[in-house]
């Protein structure tokens, strides 16, 4: 009975092996290797395109909160820029009185 039992063992191991043995050979066929390629680029395209969608889902939202920033402010000023400029006097009289 132990024979048997062994033989089997061995019957089971060579089938593997013999499996394994196989499909490396498959895969290193040109066939193989274009499949393995083409899943290659299949995911590399999938992370590409996803990696979009985060970026542009990210952009939205920046300018969801500046639009939102820019509805809730009470008051803008602005500082008032003279069609000509200042000859200097104006700023040193402005020191002065500092």
């Amino acid at each position: 009975m132990s024979r048997l039992f062994w033989f089997g063992a061995g019957v089971a191991a060579g089938a593997v092996v013999m499996r394994k043995l196989n499909e490396t050979a498959r895969k290193a066929t040109p066939t193989g290797m274009a499949e393995q390629l083409g899943g290659a680029m299949r995911e590399l395209a999938g992370a590409v395109g996803s990696f979009g969608a985060e970026v542009r889902a990210g952009m939205q939202e920046r300018e969801d909160e500046l639009q939102e920033v820019v509805n809730n402010a009470d008051t803008v000023q602005f500082r008032r820029i003279d069609a000509a400029p200042d000859s200097g006097g104006a700023r040193r009289a402005r020191r002065a009185g500092r």
